[in-house]
């Protein structure tokens, strides 16, 4: 447990969390949205401080990550907790067992202990992932600071919500970002999230003018954001406000694996491929499909000659480029390699 950094204090010891864009009003002895964070005699603390419930090493391309350091391994973290109550989460037993439970459960583990374990493996990266580092970012972020003086990347794996005093707090130690766009439909976020669509919108294009290195996930699911609108208008803004070459991993949907979608269907290879379409038909450089092997639509071709520069097989990858340059006509191929 540790105070919090981001939050406001109010008459009557309530607080004002700052966190994220609910902007909780916190009265005290109560909790935010999150079920993380807590006011404690009209101080507000972050519960799950230190506690990991999840440290594995993983390929970068499983967050994923597919041009930030590729073919490498990223130390992966997250306590449990989240500001989102996604129905379609596939970790929902950690994201949501403080709501859920009640419990708060992790391995104590200080930050420095964290970056020795990434410095002992020779990893060049840690990830910030599974949950929502928004929810664990004090934490994250005295990690990442200590992370930053030895040379390690920082990777946020992100839903997006944060708020602009989380993000100018963050951004100088924060490397790359894959971010979750789950739909463009307000409504969706609203219903299926309980979220909003425009702060994570902002978030993007914040990371984005500061030069971050950031790729989109939507997850596709089957009547809920599959419609030829939402696809497009997920690719327009990408395209538009974020640049042709940020990365568009679209990833198939399981209901097997969900919190409360077990009953949707699969999503059809033929909505992934409608998908891939749309992202190419507006002039997108990269587009993955993931969670569907068969598929093949996870290498990456240079945008410029269409020469195979990265094969991946699921994460098995094999590198072909020059550098981050394409090995037959030498073009940028958009990859930070070091």
């Amino acid at each position: 447990m540790k105070e919090s950094y981001l939050y406001k204090k109010l008459p009557s010891k309530r607080v004002k969390c700052l966190n994220c864009p609910h902007y909780c009003l916190i009265d005290n002895n109560s909790k935010g949205v999150c079920g993380v964070r807590k006011n404690i005699n009209g101080k507000l603390y972050s519960l799950n401080w230190g506690k990991v419930a999840a440290l594995n090493i993983d390929p970068i391309e499983k967050k994923p990550l597919f041009h930030f350091l590729p073919k490498t391994y990223s130390l992966s973290l997250a306590t449990v907790g989240c500001n989102f109550k996604c129905w379609s989460c596939q970790n929902y037993q950690i994201s949501q067992m403080p709501n859920l439970s009640g419990k708060i459960e992790g391995e104590n583990i200080l930050p420095d202990q964290i970056v020795e374990i990434a410095k002992a493996n020779d990893i060049p990266s840690i990830s910030y992932t599974y949950t929502e580092p928004t929810i664990f970012s004090d934490y994250a972020l005295d990690i990442a600071k200590i992370a930053k003086k030895n040379n390690i990347k920082n990777c946020w794996i992100s839903n997006g919500f944060w708020s602009k005093e989380l993000f100018n707090l963050i951004y100088p130690y924060v490397d790359a970002a894959n971010i979750d766009l789950k739909s463009f439909d307000d409504k969706f976020y609203i219903k299926y999230a309980g979220g909003r669509l425009d702060p994570v919108l902002e978030t993007l294009k914040r990371l984005r003018e500061k030069n971050i290195w950031v790729e989109v996930t939507t997850l596709v699911i089957p009547s809920f954001n599959d419609s030829d609108d939402i696809l497009s208008k997920i690719a327009s803004f990408i395209k538009n406000k974020l640049g042709d070459n940020v990365p568009w991993h679209i990833s198939r949907f399981s209901g097997a694996v969900s919190w409360k979608f077990k009953d949707i269907p699969d999503t059809p290879l033929a909505t992934l491929e409608k998908a891939y379409q749309i992202g190419k038909n507006f002039g997108l450089k990269y587009i993955y499909i993931g969670n569907a092997p068969n598929l093949k639509k996870e290498n990456t071709f240079c945008p410029k000659c269409g020469a195979l520069v990265i094969e991946r097989d699921g994460y098995s990858v094999k590198r072909f480029d020059k550098n981050g340059k394409c090995p037959k006509c030498g073009a940028l191929l958009d990859l930070i390699v070091k």
